[in-house]
């Protein structure tokens, strides 16, 4: 039996959580678990249909993208994941999914602003948007450069990773992590359900105004506790 066969079983869990909340569609999606002891992470192979996908298909890749076991070629995405694994000593799991309305969002190149209670229990922030990829990241190794994407607008933006784990990529979709997979996978359920109220209510009221502080604060520290607020 393989050394990474409860790693995988993991993963594949992850995985098909996704389809259940309804996060992805045929094979739009992905789902990875790190194993910080033996620099490895498990992923969804690519092109596999979740009503196809077993524990075994799930491939083992290292931080710098070369397989280490699997015969599946890996998630397209699999280099985006590599770089914030590498880079992100603290993530246990990464979602990427093209969830209807945090796509739609991406895809307006727009932050999704805290209206709501909902979106201030779980993040005091917009849900921050990173701008167009450049053309040269774009004609360079492009999955790879999705990952620095996003460090680069959380490094631009003053954002931590462990306090926004969450970020739309304009005109493409959003990726989501945790410090475990499975949280990875409560904050895309959280990111679509968030994007999906904030459509919506701006739909309803174009100049709606952001959430107040206070209740932000309020509603954040009564969710984390009282020296969690990280939005002052």
């Amino acid at each position: 039996m393989s050394q990474y066969q409860a790693l995988k079983q993991v993963c594949y869990d992850a995985n098909m959580q996704l389809p259940k909340l309804g996060l992805v569609l045929f094979t739009f999606g992905n789902a990875s678990v790190v194993d910080r002891a033996n620099q490895v992470f498990a992923i969804k192979p690519s092109g596999v249909p979740y009503d196809e996908l077993r524990p075994d298909d799930i491939v083992i890749v290292d931080f710098d993208n070369r397989v280490v076991e699997g015969e599946k070629r890996p998630s397209s995405d699999t280099k985006t994941h590599a770089v914030l694994y590498k880079h992100w000593a603290h993530i246990g799991g990464i979602v990427h999914t093209h969830s209807t309305y945090a796509t739609a969002w991406a895809q307006a190149q727009l932050d999704i602003p805290v209206l709501g209670t909902t979106h201030a229990d779980h993040l005091t922030a917009d849900v921050p948007c990173a701008p167009p990829m450049a053309d040269a990241m774009i004609a360079g190794d492009y999955e790879h450069e999705t990952g620095w994407q996003i460090m680069n607008e959380f490094a631009q933006r003053g954002l931590a990773p462990d306090e926004v784990e969450m970020v739309l990529l304009a005109n493409h979709a959003p990726f989501t992590w945790g410090p475990t997979v499975s949280k990875a996978v409560y904050n895309s359920a959280v990111l679509e359900e968030v994007a999906r109220m904030a459509y919506l209510t701006t739909t309803l009221r174009a100049d709606v105004p952001r959430l107040k502080d206070a209740l932000i604060k309020k509603h954040y520290e009564r969710k984390h506790g009282v020296n969690s607020y990280y939005g002052q």
